[in-house]
């Protein structure tokens, strides 16, 4: 057993195990000797209500750790600072206050009540503790948010600052409910609730229209350090639930991330030009990606060219959503060493989702992304590598963009390296389990499946698994590999595919065994 977070106040732990977010059986957890009255069932916890710079034997099943609690400075209570935590009265004046009042190491205290706010700022090192019952609910008029610009030049106009941002541009945008610019060293956590309130506004109307602003993210975290999420509730937000963008050491921690799921761009998490970022325990159940990893379109990719590397993802559990894990398609500055395991995904339309366009520069390499250990039931298309992915916005040049016949390799053409699919076991597939669509002049350099298995649902209906401009639709489909370099099967079951379980064109090396 290791501890995944540590604060004065609360502690996660994840278990010694290889099994997929379950633990292998219900089991009982004591604290110093004392037995907690329920059973637990993930192989990832938290405890709560702990006491600062005091020593913890936690013993899980049959595992045992040992801890010591850091030293906490003070705890200021926002209902000191005159919060009514009535969800009538705006708190938004007492929350901010209380968080810039605290000193280093101290702890701003949400109790139990519900407070209406509007976006308020975060500063470095400090605690902000959600107690169980408490809910931070979003102001739902967009007029009285404040308006991150996209970019602002230096005062020798030799640079640019860069704080709003929308699909991997530099964009006016909203403050995020929570927003973090340039912090470091901050916990936010506990059994509470932070409430977008998107459903009660008009954020989802003309969704695709900037009116003001882009629509804010949950939590935005502009170039900060150091920060870890833990236990809350994030929910109803605007756009993006959770965005860290240009920052380093992030860490999301037995979370849950609940968006309407008929509701646009409300993606669970997407790290954004950052580095090593961990994402454990978190239960997800949203309206477009669960986790998307970017790192901008060609602009900003080519002239920053910060790539998004370092990712983990373990023990979650996604459903529903367009995409469970997907990478891309802002991803101009490349995406590199990501690895996903131990996760369940659960009606998601796809599950491992890869994806780029012509137009996102020979800056846009992905390589280095290894999925194992994953079980997915009701995933309509399990494994979906697609370079000639449509988006939206993105219709521009679309007879260069997805002409299926080969273009000239340039600056402007993306490259996939390598993929490894390991241990992953698919039930109730209804389009393909794996669609692979590299491009005739760059294809995807290696895929490797092991020990993998997929089992077609008997009703199953035909669907988009690669979303292009003019794609097929598949139905019951085992792997169907165009433009890639190498392929090794190892180990691969099919069950009710129809016809070829292996569909080929414009592959350069496939070995079986």
């Amino acid at each position: 057993m290791k501890i995944l977070f540590l604060t004065a106040r609360a502690a996660s732990f994840e278990l010694d195990s290889d099994t997929v977010y379950y633990a292998e059986k219900p089991y009982n957890v004591s604290v110093n000797g004392k037995m907690l009255p329920e059973k637990f069932h993930r192989n990832v916890f938290s405890l709560y209500d702990l006491e600062p710079d005091t020593k913890y034997q936690v013993i899980a099943g049959n595992q045992k750790i040992l801890f010591e609690t850091p030293w906490e400075s003070v705890t200021l209570d926002v209902r000191s600072f005159y919060a009514k935590g009535d969800g009538v009265t705006d708190d938004t004046e007492a929350v901010q206050a209380a968080i810039m009042c605290c000193p280093d190491n101290g702890r701003v205290v949400i109790p139990k009540g519900k407070y209406y706010i509007r976006p308020v700022f975060l500063k470095s090192n400090i605690r902000l503790e959600l107690q169980r019952d408490a809910q931070l609910l979003g102001e739902t008029d967009r007029e009285k948010y404040p308006v991150l610009p996209g970019r602002v030049a230096s005062a020798d106009g030799q640079r640019e600052y860069y704080y709003g941002t929308w699909e991997g541009r530099a964009e006016s945008a909203f403050a995020g409910l929570i927003t973090g610019i340039s912090v470091t060293n901050v916990q936010i956590y506990g059994e509470g609730i932070i409430d977008g309130q998107a459903d009660k506004s008009d954020w989802w109307v003309n969704d695709i229209v900037k009116r003001v602003a882009w629509r804010p993210r949950g939590i935005f975290l502009n170039r900060c350090q150091k920060i870890s999420l833990q236990g809350i509730t994030c929910r109803n937000t605007a756009s993006w639930n959770q965005h860290p963008f240009f920052s380093r050491e992030i860490s999301y921690i037995d979370m849950k991330l609940e968006n309407p799921k008929e509701n646009p761009n409300t993606d669970g998490i997407d790290p954004d030009s950052c580095d090593h970022v961990d994402i454990v325990g978190c239960d997800f159940s949203v309206g477009d990606d669960c986790i998307a990893i970017k790192s901008g379109k060609a602009e900003m990719g080519r002239l920053l060219k910060t790539p998004c590397r370092n990712i983990v993802i373990r023990n979650c559990h996604m459903k529903y959503g367009h995409g469970a894990v997907t990478l891309g398609s802002e991803m101009s500055a490349g995406l590199k060493d990501i690895c996903v395991s131990q996760c369940l995904f659960t009606g998601t339309d796809r599950g491992l989702r890869i994806k780029t366009q012509r137009g996102r520069g020979n800056t846009a390499v992905v390589e280095k992304v290894t999925f194992e250990n994953i079980r997915m039931n009701n995933v309509k298309a399990p494994l979906v590598i697609n370079m000639f992915y449509k988006a939206r916005n993105d219709l521009q040049d679309t007879e260069y963009k997805y002409n299926p016949e080969k273009q000239v390799v340039d600056e402007r053409t993306p490259y996939f390296g390598s993929f490894r699919f390991r241990r992953i076991v698919a039930d109730e597939v209804e389009w393909a389990a794996g669609a692979f669509w590299g491009l005739p002049e760059q294809p995807i350099a290696h895929i490797s499946i092991e020990d993998c298995s997929f089992k077609m649902k008997n009703d199953a209906k035909p669907g988009k698994a690669i979303m292009t401009l003019k794609g097929p639709d598949y139905w019951k489909a085992g792997l169907v590999l165009s433009n890639v370099g190498k392929a090794v099967l190892k180990n691969v079951t099919f069950q009710g595919v129809e016809g070829e379980t292996c569909r080929l064109n414009g592959v350069g090396e496939i070995w079986k065994s």
